[in-house]
């Protein structure tokens, strides 16, 4: 007969039960059996147990005493470890909880449990770990020591841990989120799976550096320097589309005024034209006609956006939030607003866009 132990739970509050799937065999109430462990996956999982008490501990030195246990998971492959701290923890926290723990695993420190009443461990400084109810005997496990020489983490545990710190290996933080108001969760790996993520860290900037042309020290300010290039590319792309769409590029005029009821009046249908653009090319206008009235409109993908400006002098009797929410009626749109001297909107219905148009037109003429 052959089974494997898939999971244990704790009945009846002091009885222990083993969850196993047969794998051959059949297995009968009085059987003799023969326990064994996966010695290699057992391994990793007490380097990643062990890796949870440090970090318990550098957390409380960095952020406060105020930090206790909320949960934690401990895997083979990684740990994740859940804290009450009701803020996101700061790169600079956390590569300062790192740095601690791989500092005790460097130390080598021995790790000892004893076993004692739950009065003695409070008085020696043990902390409980979050969930867990004690009996009249306790276990607890102490790891690493500060250089004043006093042991750096006590609590009370009965779980699986290592000898000695060293066999930790290696300990790095993969992740920092929220998981409910007041609680926040730390992932993290140990061992060869932190160096794994490492060394395809380290690989994956290898690469950056290679497309950038550039070495792996140099990528930050290579990339930020991309990013800026891209901005004013962005913005020199944005002044050229306005210009060519406003009539004003390659030696061209732009549009220039008619007058109506008595002001003059700026009138375009731009399609494909930025709606962020808007804003700017009214102002534009108004600019060129020194007194007026302009009313812009992007047409994309069938939706209309609309700008309306009135100049200063005339927003005593032209108000541009009034204009503008009659073409947004037209266009299919409701409400748009703004200034008197400046309004913007829109609609679903673009096509529509040249009569918009006329119906400001036609406002102004009344």
């Amino acid at each position: 007969m052959r089974a494997t132990v898939t999971d244990t739970s704790k009945q009846l509050g002091r009885v222990f039960v083993h969850h196993a799937t047969v794998d051959a065999g059949g297995i009968a109430v009085g059987d003799a059996v023969k326990l064994s462990i996966d010695v290699a996956r057992r391994a990793r999982i007490r380097a990643n147990h062990s890796a949870t008490h440090l970090l318990h501990e550098a957390l409380r030195v960095r952020l406060g005493k105020h930090v206790a246990q909320k949960g934690s998971l401990v895997a083979p492959e990684r740990l994740r470890f859940d804290v009450s701290h009701s803020v996101a923890m700061t790169p600079d926290e956390l590569a300062e909880a790192e740095i601690a723990v791989n500092a005790q695993i460097r130390r080598n420190g021995r790790v000892d449990t004893r076993i004692m009443t739950p009065d003695e461990a409070i008085e020696m400084g043990a902390m409980a770990l979050f969930g867990e109810k004690y009996g009249d005997e306790v276990r607890v496990v102490s790891m690493g020591a500060e250089e004043s020489g006093e042991t750096y983490s006590i609590e009370l545990c009965g779980g699986t841990h290592v000898g000695a710190l060293g066999d930790i290996g290696l300990f790095t933080i993969v992740g920092e989120s929220a998981v409910s108001s007041g609680v926040r969760r730390v992932e993290a790996l140990t061992g060869e799976a932190a160096r794994a993520y490492l060394t395809g860290r380290d690989a994956v900037l290898r690469d950056a550096a290679a497309t950038l042309k550039t070495n792996p020290d140099d990528v930050p300010a290579r990339v930020a320097a991309l990013i800026d290039d891209r901005k004013r590319l962005e913005r020199e792309l944005a002044e050229a589309k306005k210009a060519l769409a406003l009539g004003g590029a390659a030696g061209g005029e732009a549009a220039g005024p008619e007058q109506i009821g008595g002001v003059n009046f700026i009138g375009q249908v731009l399609d494909g034209f930025d709606a962020k653009g808007l804003r700017g090319a009214v102002d534009d206008a108004k600019q060129r006609m020194g007194s007026g009235i302009a009313a812009i409109l992007a047409v994309n993908d069938g939706r209309a956006s609309i700008a309306v400006g009135v100049t200063e002098d005339l927003v005593a009797t032209r108000n541009a939030v009034d204009l503008l929410r009659i073409a947004v009626e037209i266009l299919g749109g409701k409400g748009g607003g703004g200034r008197p001297d400046m309004a913007q909107g829109g609609g679903p219905d673009g096509d529509k866009a040249d009569d918009a148009l006329a119906a400001i037109r036609g406002a102004l003429t009344g």
